[in-house]
């Protein structure tokens, strides 16, 4: 392995990661931002009211999207098993 491959396999990594937290990440910021709106419209500024909405958000993109994240984490963990044998020293 030289370095060029080390820095695709990197590369490869970084954007599974991405994949695999972009469905979360993004929900939390729609909803923590339609929160914020409400929260400023009706002037309850309580962290606790925020906590809820965002956990069962969360809850919910991961079963809409886990089949997909885990199929995509799968198919990097198999392409870096099967390329394992292919190193030479």
């Amino acid at each position: 392995m030289n370095a060029g491959q080390g820095l695709d396999w990197f590369r490869e990594l970084l954007w599974t990661a991405l994949i695999a937290a972009s469905p979360v990440v993004l929900t939390v910021v729609v909803v923590g931002l339609i929160i914020a709106v409400v929260q400023a419209a009706t002037q309850v500024n309580d962290q606790a009211v925020a906590f809820g909405p965002k956990a069962l958000a969360v809850v919910i993109a991961l079963v809409i999207s886990g089949p997909f994240l885990l199929g995509e984490m799968v198919d990097f963990t198999r392409s870096v098993l099967a390329a394992i044998g292919e190193v030479t020293p």
